[in-house]
């Protein structure tokens, strides 16, 4: 087997159990929960194969819809943020890098991951709790919603991120 699969696959394997035992009971002022699980998708390289990231995060959403009884919610979130990865990413990379162009903290620097991180977490939140509520009923809720869980999940990406880079 290949050593970046099973990196890949520990990192899948680690954010789903923090999502599911420890991350889903958090909720912060009843509007703003962790959603980590998003950092999986953002640590895919430049040329790793479009099918091969929406698989990824089709199965990790699986996997979290069928803990968080969100049915579908996650996965089709996630799918639509691994479908968007690729694309998000190429302004941020430097003219000059590798085909195998990893994004990080020490690859494309603080201020650019983190546009990088804020962006694909936005997406990630608007269709989670667009999906989630499935009403524009409640405006304020939903705006609630997806601005603390997208601040609370930056916050806990760029963390998480910068001990990895330690």
């Amino acid at each position: 087997m290949n050593v970046d699969f099973l990196k890949s696959l520990l990192w899948f394997a680690v954010l789903t159990l923090a999502q599911v035992f420890v991350l889903n009971h958090i909720h912060l002022f009843a509007v703003a929960t962790p959603l980590l699980y998003i950092y999986f998708i953002l640590q895919f390289r430049r040329n790793y194969p479009q099918w091969g990231i929406l698989l990824w995060g089709f199965f990790m959403g699986v996997i979290i819809d069928t803990f968080s009884n969100t049915p579908g919610v996650a996965a089709g979130s996630l799918t639509l943020t691994a479908a968007l990865q690729p694309f998000i990413l190429q302004p941020f990379i430097p003219r000059d890098s590798s085909d195998d162009f990893q994004p990080g903290m020490d690859t494309l620097g603080v201020p650019q991951y983190t546009w990088y991180a804020a962006i694909l977490t936005l997406i990630y939140n608007v269709a989670f709790f667009s999906l989630e509520m499935f009403s524009f009923f409640n405006v304020v809720e939903w705006l609630e919603c997806i601005g603390g869980s997208s601040l609370l999940t930056l916050v806990l990406i760029l963390v998480v991120e910068n001990v990895r880079r330690q």
